[in-house]
């Protein structure tokens, strides 16, 4: 389509509408050519801007037909006022740009300071969201460390609690061996014991276990009756409805453990 030709063309290939070559006659000036500024991309096709600059043109075009010649005293005055009235429109008319291009460029001005205010605002807030994040970590591990400390200060406090007379207790090997959790079965690690160094002094070490020679051996001294299983299972008592009954469930326990 003409669509995607358009966006999809190089640029290179795109070229100024064709101008003809054109004479111009001997003593005739043609008011086109005072467009001849105007070219493609640089004024056409022609805007408000534009067709303002045209008519501009035409009126003065027409003001300088309209001037009176210079053949008496009184056209000279007439001229000169003429000319005076059309320097004063040109300085009003020009004055008019100027505070039209100054308002172009304050609004110009006035969006770029805005971004610039909403950039180093978004700055700002980034700015302090992450000096607070900073405060809460450090608000944070200094609770944390408050807390430890309390927690540590307590066990002192219970500690000395115990025995705050100050009285040497004996020891009580009857209750350190009945709480799994005392010394004897758990000792701490900052006390200097530790029990996983030595955890293969309670591993069985012997000749039927580890080899395979051992392993035939020891089957074969096992009895052969004592590989055969003989448990057979009990023959439930089953209803009309095919469930079965409590009694017969207790019945079939109760001969178990009699045999």
């Amino acid at each position: 389509t003409l669509g995607t030709q358009t966006d999809y063309r190089d640029g290179e290939a795109q070229t100024d509408p064709y101008s003809p070559e054109y004479i111009v006659r001997s003593g005739s000036v043609p008011e086109i050519l005072t467009l001849a500024t105007l070219t493609w991309g640089r004024g056409l096709p022609a805007g408000q801007a534009e067709m303002e600059i045209i008519d501009r043109i035409q009126e003065k075009r027409a003001w300088e037909a309209a001037l009176p010649p210079m053949d008496s005293p009184s056209n000279v005055a007439k001229r000169l006022k003429m000319m005076e009235d059309m320097e004063r429109k040109e300085w009003a008319y020009r004055e008019e740009e100027i505070e039209k291009l100054q308002k172009v460029k304050m609004e110009v001005f006035k969006k770029l300071l805005q971004r610039r205010e909403e950039n180093q605002n978004r700055l700002d807030a980034m700015r302090l969201k992450n000096h607070w994040q900073n405060h809460q970590k450090a608000k944070e591990e200094k609770m944390r460390k408050v807390q430890h400390d309390c927690a540590l200060m307590l066990r002192k406090l219970i500690a000395k609690r115990k025995n705050c007379m100050g009285k040497l207790g004996r020891r009580d090997i009857i209750r350190e061996y009945n709480d799994f959790s005392s010394q004897t079965y758990a000792p701490l690690s900052r006390i200097g014991v530790f029990p996983d160094n030595h955890s293969d002094y309670y591993a069985v070490k012997t000749f039927y276990l580890d080899t395979f020679a051992g392993l035939c051996e020891l089957e074969e001294s096992v009895q052969h009756s004592v590989l055969q299983i003989k448990t057979k299972a009990p023959k439930p008592t089953y209803t009309e409805t095919g469930y079965i009954r409590k009694s017969g469930r207790l019945e079939a326990v109760l001969l178990q453990v009699h045999q």
